[in-house]
Parts: C-alpha cells; structure tokens; sequence
C-alpha cells in the first residue's frame, strides 16, 4: 500500500460526508413534498445505479483491472449491508417528517455508537471503560433529543416516542450495514482500494434496487412512476448518492468502520447549516445541548477505540 493510503481514508471520509448531507437534503425536498419514504429511498438506489456502472468500467477499461471472484462470503455481506441499509434509509426519511433536519441527522449519527457494539456482537471486539462512559454519555445526548421541543428534564420514557424510536432504529441499521460493507470488500481479492470499493457498491445497489422494486410493485406500486417523476430532483439524488457511497465504501477498505464513521461526525455540522440556512428551521436550546453531548460522546469514543 502506498504512502498516501494512510491520509486517503480521512480525505474521503469527509467528502462521504458532504455529498450525504446534500443527497439527505434532496430526500427531505422529495420525501416531504412528492414521494413516500420508500419513494425517496428507491430513488437513490435506481438514479445512482447507471453511474456507478459507468465509472466502475471506466476504471476497470483505464487500469486493465479485471473483476475479482465474489464468493458467498462477499454476498452474504452484501446482502446484509444492502437490506439494513435501505431499511435504515427509510429510517431516516420518516424521521424528517417528525423533527427537523439538523435532529434527524443527529439521531442518525448514534451509528458511530452502535458501530462500536456491533463490532462486539460480530467480530469479538472488547470496549475498554472508556468507550463504555461514552457510549452512556451519548445516551445522556440522545434522551435530550428524544423529549421533543416542549419536554422539560430527560426520562428514560422519552426514548420510547415515535422520533427517538425511528433515529435509534436507523443508528443501529446503519452500523449493520457499515460492518457489513467492510466485511464485504474485505473478501475480494485484490490489493486496490477502489476497486474493492466500486465492485462492492456496484453488487449493492443492484440488489438494493431488485429489492425495492419488487417492494414498490407489491406495495406501492404507484411510487415508482412518482419516482420517474421526480426525476429531475432524483437524479442529483442518485449522483450524491453515488459519490457518498463511493467514498464510504474507499475508507471501508482503508480504515476500521467505527473509525470512519467517527470522523464522519462533520455531518453533524454541515446539517445544522443546513438546517438554519436552507430548510429555515429552528433548533431549541435543549436540541442545542442535546446535539453538543452527543457529539462529545463521539469525540471521547474517538479516543478511546
């Protein structure tokens, strides 16, 4: 590996999280406005499946790279990547419409918590007492969120409403499906990075998008021509989408998950400006504290794992 891998994951980490913003902005526009949650998330997956197509074979043809053997490891975590990252899409696009934009990201960001645990439950990891306090000091961060605009103090009942509920599943998805990737691109065999990342994400999304289709045509089958529709906002959905995931699935293969996703926390701050700036949204003073301690809880946990 050569002498710039070791910074590239940090390069595209960050930019990960500048096209997600963006891309979770657009499903904002679309899922309040003109489709439902599943509507919004079929549009990433079928607008950013031609590109990435593209640019993988642009790679390939320019390098002479040839497609590395993608054995029942590497599809199983695909498989499992894939569906928990649509559900958790969903997720995310619902709680949109429960709280503001800057609130959603943040509930969503409790991945880089959870990335942690599911590293326990899947691959043996130990947390040493450090990562456990900021694992409970993200707690303390997500039950100020989960109370609401008019909640007063913080209980353990508040994390059972319908947008704490929602920003928790989504966290939790969202590290299954991280792992998962990883795991994924780990399995081909071949030393190139990017490689390894867009034939991993190629093999995703055309799963995710067989998925949601046969979804959408037994259920609401009316969303996919609503989709097509909407297709002069969806296709940016599908090109931000290409460009996040592209970038994710590069530092998957560079760097531990928990690591990426940690530094990924800038989102966090490019939401609020969106949030204030674009969508016009207001953020408490309790939401305010709420979103601080969580964020410190991520920034401990980066130096502790």
């Amino acid at each position: 590996m050569t002498d710039y891998m070791p910074d590239l994951w940090i390069i595209v980490s960050l930019l990960a999280a500048v096209f997600q913003t963006i891309r979770f902005m657009l499903q904002k526009v679309l899922a309040t406005s003109t489709l439902s949650a599943a509507g919004a998330t079929f549009s990433r997956f079928v607008y950013s499946a031609p590109f990435i197509a593209l640019l993988l074979g642009v790679y390939m043809n320019s390098t002479g790279a040839s497609l590395p053997a993608m054995d029942a490891r590497f599809w199983g975590f695909g498989l499992l990547g894939g569906t928990t990252q649509i559900l958790a899409t969903v997720c995310v696009v619902l709680l949109f419409k429960e709280r503001n934009f800057a609130v959603g990201i943040t509930f969503k960001k409790t991945e880089v918590i959870q990335t942690v645990l599911v590293g326990v439950l899947l691959l043996g990891d130990r947390v040493s007492w450090g990562g456990f306090a900021a694992i409970m000091l993200g707690l303390v961060g997500l039950m100020l969120l989960s109370g609401g605009k008019e909640a007063k103090g913080f209980h353990l009942s508040d994390l059972r409403n319908r947008a704490a509920g929602l920003g928790i599943a989504s966290g939790i998805l969202f590290a299954f499906s991280a792992v998962s990737y990883r795991g994924a691109s780990l399995t081909l065999a071949t030393d190139d990075p990017l490689l390894r990342a867009g034939v991993t994400l190629m093999a995703v999304v055309v799963m995710q998008t067989l998925i949601m289709t046969v979804w959408l045509y037994l259920r609401e089958r009316g969303e996919m021509t609503a989709v097509w529709r909407a297709r002069r906002v969806a296709v940016w959905i599908g090109l931000t989408s290409m460009g996040g995931s592209l970038c994710w699935f590069i530092a998957f293969t560079l760097q531990n998950a928990a690591y990426v996703k940690a530094l990924g926390q800038v989102e966090l701050i490019l939401s609020v400006v969106a949030s204030t700036l674009f969508f016009k949204e207001k953020i408490t003073k309790r939401e305010a504290i709420g979103m601080t301690i969580l964020v410190a809880s991520i920034l401990l946990l980066v130096l502790v794992i």
